[in-house]
């Protein structure tokens, strides 16, 4: 025991204090601004109280995952894709219906979207596929038992529907398949591949999805639909460059922003701390990116540099897409911003991402199994 006691102590030399900081600043700002949100409707105003909760497990589990040797997960990834389809399957036959999609499970105590932590399961899985075929993922028959393998999830969440959910995944995915090493050749066959199945696919989008798209290329369109999009660069436009102070944004507080704690947290953000405090909160989210690259740059094997790469990949996307349809430059995908929009399952999953990476770099100069 006390021999354990003195390598956890020496791990944690290479524990990264810094990225840990920015995620619970991040967490701190999200706590507040969820305060600011819901604080004055009676149905959510306990939300932040939660969202604290949230944010205390989530920090605890980055620990947990932190002290655990990443390299182990290795021997999980094929049960954790398996996993990840029957959980996917599940909400298929027996899942909750929300909003015109099924995605949701039912567990009793409280509701859990699979979806969620099927993002890093699917990291996982993918960093042990390719980093264990790494010689020949450049050969087509490997490159497509990649495509295959990612094809089952993307579908199954396709039909939830969540086409947000859906590209994220791919997004993802692809990232890492590229990063990976890819010939050219083949690159150019899955651009045409990806045309010809946008040209099937098209005809399957759901009327929401339509709906969205429309709205983005002409708001015009549906003026109701597109209320919201409005409403958010109002608020965004009402913050200038200081903001209207913590609490006192119009839009924010007499409810013309709807879902302002979740898919539109950014746009609070900018009301009521300004373009400068908006752009300081988009530099702590680009500076955890940075750190976990760097991780990546540091870590000893392939498995452990691609879950970092996939976990700020993640980040990194939904943050652009996040602020994207807020500032109306993308269309509405329903996609939180990280570590800041109100939601247990996505920050704890994206907290146990994070000590994912503090466990790679922790034991970046430990190859062998302790």
């Amino acid at each position: 025991m006390f021999e354990l006691f003195l390598i956890d102590r020496s791990l944690w030399r290479h524990f990264d204090k810094l990225l840990f900081l920015a995620v619970l600043s991040l967490c701190s700002i999200g706590i507040a601004m969820t305060y600011s949100a819901t604080i004055t409707t009676i149905d959510l105003a306990d939300y932040w109280q939660r969202q604290l909760i949230f944010t205390i497990l989530g920090a605890i589990a980055l620990i947990s995952t932190a002290l655990f040797d990443y390299r182990h997960l290795e021997l999980l990834a094929q049960p954790s894709y398996i996993g990840l389809l029957i959980s996917l399957l599940a909400v298929y036959f027996f899942g909750e219906v929300k909003g015109g999609a099924r995605r949701w499970l039912d567990l009793g105590i409280t509701d859990m979207q699979p979806t969620e932590a099927g993002k890093f399961l699917l990291i996982v899985f993918f960093a042990w596929y390719l980093s264990r075929f790494q010689e020949h993922i450049r050969s087509l028959p490997y490159l497509l038992g990649a495509v295959i393998l990612l094809a089952a999830p993307l579908g199954l969440v396709y039909i939830q529907p969540d086409l947000g959910m859906t590209i994220t995944l791919a997004f993802i995915s692809g990232t890492l398949i590229l990063i990976n090493g890819v010939r050219f050749a083949h690159i150019l066959m899955g651009v045409a591949a990806g045309i010809a199945a946008w040209r099937v696919l098209r005809g399957t989008l759901q009327d929401y999805m339509v709906e969205r798209i429309q709205i983005f290329l002409d708001p015009g369109s549906n003026p109701d639909a597109a209320f919201n999009v409005r409403q958010a660069l109002i608020s965004i436009g009402n913050g200038g460059w200081l903001g209207m102070g913590w609490g006192e944004g119009p839009q924010n507080q007499l409810h013309f922003l709807r879902v302002r704690h979740t898919d539109f947290i950014f746009s609070v953000i900018a009301e009521e701390l300004g373009y400068v405090g908006a752009v300081l909160i988009l530099l702590l989210l680009f500076f955890v990116v940075w750190r976990l690259v760097h991780i990546a740059d540091l870590a000893q094997d392939q498995f452990g540099r691609l879950i970092t790469l996939g976990v700020a990949a993640l980040i990194f996307f939904q943050t652009v897409v996040n602020v994207g349809m807020n500032l109306a430059i993308l269309p509405v995908t329903g996609m939180t911003l990280p570590f800041l929009s109100y939601g247990g399952s996505s920050l704890i999953s994206m907290m146990v991402a994070v000590g994912l990476a503090q466990s790679v770099i922790m034991r970046h100069r430990k190859i062998d199994f302790q």
